[in-house]
């Protein structure tokens, strides 16, 4: 059962393409839309990822950052991750305006992440490549990939495991320590089919 309908999607998704496209343009932080569904100033996770079109996906990021916990109302998040993936993401420069025509827009709801229970060598059972995306923790480090990300790589859970405790800055197998805090959620994703075009739901599987 889905919590977050095709139409509240399709929102999402717009609305963080305007966000983007109002702060590259204009430097301007828009205010949520007064049509906003009630549903969606419910206070949930979300990350909004932009991807080049026409690139292998390995090639494709343009920008992906969000809030794992569900801190601020879903339709508040959605722009301020949108905004922060186009000019905040430090791996790359901000997105300039001639590569907005360049850019597909994706939202991913995530659910709340659940503890991975259980002595560390058995962690690889308990996730599922195709459903669950990753957040690790230790110490002051943390890394989160989403579940879209693994499919993208053609990685199975202990390559999963091992990229996120990397993407945190940790050793690739520090999913293996007892201090390792290892957590589980799913998403909901959707995306335009190309930029500024009709929005689907995507599949993991």
């Amino acid at each position: 059962m889905y919590r977050i309908k095709d139409e509240w999607g399709e929102f999402l998704v717009k609305l963080a393409r305007k966000a983007v496209e109002e702060h590259v343009r204009h430097g301007k932080t828009i205010k949520p839309p007064r049509d906003t569904p009630p549903e969606l100033w419910e206070k949930m996770g979300v990350f909004v990822t932009l991807n080049r079109q026409g690139v292998p996906p390995q090639m494709a990021l343009r920008g992906c950052i969000g809030f794992p916990l569900p801190i601020y109302p879903l339709v508040e998040a959605t722009i301020k991750a949108a905004i922060y993936a186009a000019v905040d993401d430090p791996r790359f420069p901000p997105v300039r305006e001639s590569e907005l025509d360049d850019i597909v827009v994706e939202v991913s709801v995530l659910t709340p992440p659940e503890p991975v229970e259980g002595p560390p060598e058995e962690r690889p059972k308990k996730i599922k490549v195709g459903r669950d995306g990753l957040l690790i923790e230790k110490g002051i480090y943390s890394g989160l990939l989403l579940p879209q990300v693994p499919i993208e790589w053609g990685w199975d859970e202990e390559e999963f495991l091992a990229q996120t405790c990397w993407k945190a800055g940790l050793p690739p197998d520090c999913w293996l320590d007892e201090d390792t805090r290892v957590y589980r959620f799913t998403a909901e994703i959707f995306e335009e089919e190309y930029p500024r075009g009709p929005v689907k739901r995507k599949p993991l599987v």
